[in-house]
């Protein structure tokens, strides 16, 4: 199937999707799109045991794709720079303390606990996983997808506080998390012996200082090619240029992409309005940029929903993806809240802060496209169907709850929204 035909089929289907969610079900955009996704992939599924033809063109589709390189190539890039490029500098200043710690040892933290705990658990129902392999798993599932946060919180009305820690820390362990899965992959490949502790350092701080300077010089340079000008067609054009040569350059330079989009859309969104864009390029830069986020949001859910046809439902599988939920939250409460006891009185945390980014730290594609990237020696089927099950069960259950749980608490205690 060529490329313009399986594009034209997710964007029909997208489009399908969010009119049924906006006219029926009135659900949050990307919690709909996923729920309704879902229900297709099953009726397919029906469909299908009674016309193989119709099973067989689905497969044939979701097998055209692939999900690793359309997610983390393509997608994720242009995804990240759309919520980057509508975060506020000085919030983040304000947070960067625990921001920074939640988006790096936090990760750490979470990936060695999960690894860990999942290792163990291998063992007590007799299914013995290489441990190393287990810290993969535990790498690709500890960060949380800045692309479902993003869309999730403003639904749920979150003070600003809140919504700044939890949106700043997606967007930085996102980057952060696929590094560490890097590091360790590369490890699982040519054995611990290969690598010295100072080659997994620099091999680390190349990925993440890298990304952050090439973020801060595109970033800059394209902030001054548009402020020698006033021309809102030519100065969308160069933000879109700017993601997609980071994005080149970044592959070609061997450093983080993802995190060097952050830095680079926070540095255009924060410098820009003032200085460089005209009302007038701004309101299109804005428009612009919210109909890619939205557009590409569509076609990410709806393809993680697909998904389902390449999942395997092995009964085991499912017993350990039922406990992975458990042991990823447990996880990620465990790593937060050395962060949050730090921090809590010196920046006046909400009440059940920890409790409240455990739950609201939604798993999403990221994580299904890093678990596609496992070799099959790597356990890949069934860390991709632990993977898929927590993802759904962060989208649909933690999505749709996140907001009563907000909300409750901010009522409790008398919060506002500043």
């Amino acid at each position: 199937m060529n490329i313009f035909n399986i594009i034209t089929i997710l964007t029909i289907l997208s489009a399908g999707f969010a009119f049924i969610n906006t006219k029926f079900l009135k659900l949050p955009f990307t919690i709909g799109l996923m729920i309704i996704a879902i229900v297709f992939t099953i009726a397919v599924y029906i469909l299908g045991s009674f016309n193989p033809f119709i099973l067989e063109e689905a497969n044939l589709l979701i097998n055209s794709i692939d999900f690793e390189t359309v997610l983390l190539d393509v997608m994720l890039s242009f995804l990240l720079f759309a919520g980057a490029l509508h975060t506020k500098l000085d919030a983040l200043k304000r947070q960067k303390g625990p921001i920074a710690l939640f988006a790096t040892i936090g990760v750490v933290i979470s990936t060695f606990l999960i690894g860990t705990l999942m290792y163990y658990l291998f063992l007590a129902f007799s299914y013995p996983i290489d441990y190393i392999y287990c810290l993969l798993f535990g790498a690709l599932i500890s960060p949380t997808d800045p692309i479902a946060v993003l869309g999730i919180l403003k639904e749920a009305n979150a003070p600003k506080k809140l919504e700044t820690k939890i949106v700043g820390e997606s967007l930085f362990n996102d980057g952060v998390g696929v590094v560490v899965f890097i590091v360790i992959f590369k490890i699982a490949q040519q054995g611990l012996d290969s690598m010295s502790f100072g080659d997994v350092g620099l091999l680390f701080v190349e990925e993440v200082i890298g990304g952050i300077a090439l973020g801060l010089i595109a970033g800059w340079l394209a902030f001054r090619l548009m402020k020698a000008i006033d021309n809102f067609e030519t100065e969308v054009m160069i933000t879109l240029a700017l993601v997609m040569g980071i994005s080149a350059l970044a592959h070609y330079l061997h450093v983080s992409g993802p995190l060097a989009v952050v830095v680079a859309g926070i540095f255009i969104g924060n410098k820009s309005p003032e200085i460089a864009w005209s009302p007038n390029t701004q309101n299109y830069v804005d428009k612009f940029w919210e109909l890619i986020d939205v557009l590409l949001n569509a076609l990410l859910f709806v393809l993680i929903g697909l998904e389902l046809l390449i999942v395997s439902l092995d009964s085991t599988y499912v017993i350990f993806g039922v406990f992975g939920i458990v042991i990823s939250l447990l996880s990620r409460f465990v790593a937060l809240s050395g962060p949050v006891s730090l921090f809590q009185k010196k920046l006046d945390f909400i009440p059940k802060t920890n409790l409240i980014m455990t739950w609201g730290g939604i798993r999403g594609g990221i994580s299904i496209a890093l678990a596609l990237s496992l070799e099959p020696q790597m356990g890949r089927e069934l860390f991709l169907t632990i993977t898929y099950l927590i993802v759904i069960f962060s989208i649909i259950v933690q999505g749709l709850s996140i907001g009563p749980l907000v909300k409750k608490v901010i009522s409790k205690s008398g919060v506002n929204n500043a």
